[in-house]
């Protein structure tokens, strides 16, 4: 996150670093002030008044209430425009038009679905330098995170539910996404990679992987969905266009979610959910 390479990624360490120096600047003269006055007030120190007999102090009682409520109006008042400004859903400023890229996290792995190209990857996003990225995320199964740090903002992804998330890369590179919410026992594992290139590059991508010769259509992602261990990088040459559409209204059922064990044997939440006696 310190090390931004795009534009909500840039603002979001400037939002942070703003944050702590505005709190930094309450903690440190407190804590000087108290190893001040234990060292003033210290037994040895007889030059030191100590008056313990006194009720009320309008001075204290101004610097006590007065800084911290100046601090508190401060950060609140950075804090509430910086999360307008980086609403999620707002498009980003840009003379290109945007790349669109539907994301579904599976358990545990993250499908990307390129409806413009007619392509689709697995726990690989290859997107233009430049090209701000119109983000459309579900979730197959239960709640997930989509966080790439060095790109920006992280959303949640949730069953039946369609976010948006707007971001944009201006550097070539390779950066880590991953999944930044416990949904079980793979997603420490659920991670993908982030490929910034030129657009150029990004075509012949988009090429090379209509030529994969494989689709990807309701049955293949019905398999896909399945539980598992982390996918490798696949790439599909076709996409059915209403996939996704289809996932968000759930035409095709959502994924059973993490296992749980209930009496030594290894059941669904669903399952032990309907299996309880009243």
């Amino acid at each position: 996150m310190l090390d931004p390479r795009g534009p909500i990624g840039a603002a979001n360490r400037t939002l942070l670093i703003d944050s702590v120096a505005i709190m930094l600047a309450i903690v440190i003269p407190v804590i000087v002030a108290t190893l001040a006055f234990a060292w003033w007030f210290r037994a040895s120190n007889h030059k030191a008044t100590y008056l313990p007999d006194w009720e009320f102090s309008a001075r204290l009682e101004l610097v006590v209430w007065s800084i911290p409520a100046m601090t508190i109006i401060l950060l609140g008042g950075v804090t509430w425009i910086g999360a307008h400004q980086l609403d999620p859903s707002q498009p980003l400023d840009a003379r290109t038009q945007p790349l669109d890229v539907q994301v579904v996290s599976l358990d545990w792995k993250w499908l990307f679905i390129y409806p413009e190209q007619g392509v689709a990857s697995v726990n690989q996003l290859v997107i233009p330098v430049g090209t701000p990225v119109r983000f459309s995320l579900t979730s197959a199964s239960v709640l997930n995170t989509f966080f790439v740090p060095q790109l920006g903002s992280m959303i949640y992804t949730m069953n039946g539910m369609r976010s948006t998330l707007h971001l944009q890369a201006d550097a070539p590179g390779r950066y880590a996404g991953m999944s930044a919410h416990f949904s079980g026992d793979g997603f420490s594992d659920m991670r993908f990679t982030v490929q910034a290139v030129d657009a150029r590059a990004f075509e012949t991508w988009v090429a090379s992987t209509r030529g994969a010769g494989r689709t990807l259509d309701g049955s293949t992602y019905l398999a896909l969905a399945r539980q598992g261990s982390p996918a490798p990088v696949t790439t599909y040459a076709s996409v059915d266009l209403k996939l996704f559409d289809r996932i968000v209204a759930q035409d095709l059922p959502p994924g059973p979610g993490p296992a749980v064990e209930r009496q030594g044997a290894a059941e669904t939440p669903a399952a032990t959910k309907t299996s309880r006696k009243p």
